[in-house]
């Protein structure tokens, strides 16, 4: 990195200039311009630079910012930039020499002050512009989750939501401005969240409770937590696929012939640093993929309309691909021509010519061939007896 930066990305809190360290200052008072958002720069009374207000959308005045090149800028936000701040989204745009950041105290390490908890064991969430479906693989009872959250409203949202998925009992704590002298604090339940409006900022953090449905961490959740018109990986055949697939954090996984969705949302729930892309045919079970993944907080995965392996050119490479459905001859000489070493491909088939395809596939490339037979006890007449499914045969290589 230079010495000397042209740009710094300064942490700012609701204390204003109280909570700036000596660097934050010194680069304040030697900026030409100060840019952010206008709730920070009324905190810097004391500010000789030129002030410009970051525009809203975010995005608007990251082209803004970049004319101003070779000028020395400063900019404002919240706390921590680089934990669920600007600071991230800035430095994709920006060469490695070109910034420095000066982070503040983060809300969560406020929250977490302010409560006694350990940040260590406590689900730290940005819901400000995401979803608050992004919860739910966390609602269990006993958990912790400190989430930041975009407005006021979104408060009331927050609890209607918990309050829906069964965990309306789960303890609040509303936190709004904390640091600052306009500092506020309210204690609730999500089921009885008095009727009061709330300020921005503003985050909360959430004591799980209640009798919802909570999602298991292992792979191979109960079939009923994805919508499907009976083309899904059932829930035993989609453990053994996912231990196939092995995924590793930061890896891409293709699911082709997605049907529910359920194997690629199943992936991304392994590891937040996860991406899947599913690709499906059919339009509507593709809007089931994506509705099934966005009620699950996996709404990252990114799904595409359309035939494999044409579809296939233009997406980003992946490190491991599931062939669920669409599997033939073609489709696999392609992704064996198309695809760097290493790339991990497991296919699963039920049909005899399926089978075969699989079965001559593994004579010529090599991999393992596992087939699963499974039956399940179900009544007959006062008694019980095994009803089996139909056999996978399961073809897993690495290229």
């Amino acid at each position: 990195m230079s010495e000397d930066p042209w740009l710094t990305i300064i942490g700012v809190g609701e204390d204003g200039p109280d909570g700036l360290s000596t660097a934050s200052r010194a680069a304040l008072e030697s900026a030409e311009i100060i840019m952010g958002p206008p709730r920070h720069l009324a905190l810097l009374p004391y500010a000789t630079a030129t002030r410009i207000a970051w525009p809203v959308p975010f995005s608007e005045g990251i082209e803004r910012l970049l004319d101003l090149r070779g000028r020395r800028v400063a900019v404002l936000a919240s706390g921590d930039p680089f934990w669920f701040g600007a600071g991230t989204v800035l430095a994709t745009r920006l060469s490695v020499g070109e910034w420095r950041a000066l982070p503040g105290r983060s809300t969560f390490s406020l929250a977490a002050a302010q409560l006694g908890w350990g940040l260590e064991t406590t689900i730290c969430l940005g819901l400000h512009a995401a979803p608050l479906s992004r919860l739910r693989p966390h609602l269990s009872p006993g958990q912790r989750i400190i989430a930041l959250l975009r407005d006021g409203q979104a408060v009331r949202d927050l609890a209607a939501y918990l309050r829906m998925q069964g965990f309306g009992t789960s303890a609040l704590t509303v936190m709004q401005a904390l640091g600052g002298p306009a500092q506020a604090v309210i204690r609730a339940l999500a089921d009885t969240l008095p009727d009061r409006d709330f300020g921005h900022p503003v985050c909360v953090a959430i004591h799980v409770a209640g009798d919802g449905a909570s999602l298991p961490l292992a792979s191979g959740r109960d079939d009923t937590w994805f919508d499907h018109d009976g083309q899904i990986t059932k829930r035993p055949i989609r453990a053994l696929t996912l231990s196939a697939l092995a995924p590793r954090a930061g890896q891409h996984l293709w699911d082709i012939g997605g049907g529910s969705g359920s194997v690629a949302i199943e992936w991304l729930m392994s590891d937040p640093s996860l991406r899947a892309t599913s690709i499906e045919p059919r339009p509507d079970r593709a809007d089931r993929i994506a509705a099934n993944a966005a009620r699950l907080g996996m709404d990252r995965l990114h799904v595409v309309t359309g035939h494999a392996p044409a579809v296939l050119r233009d997406l980003d490479r992946p490190d491991a691909v599931f062939i669920g459905g669409g599997l033939s001859d073609p489709l696999l000489d392609w992704l064996g021509t198309h695809l760097p070493p290493g790339t991990r491909i497991v296919a699963n088939a039920v049909t005899l010519e399926s089978e075969a395809m699989l079965t001559q596939t593994h004579i010529r490339l090599g991999g393992d061939l596992l087939r699963i037979e499974m039956a399940v006890a179900t009544p007959i007449g006062s008694r019980r007896g095994w009803k089996a499914s139909y056999p996978i045969t399961q073809w897993s290589h690495v290229l």
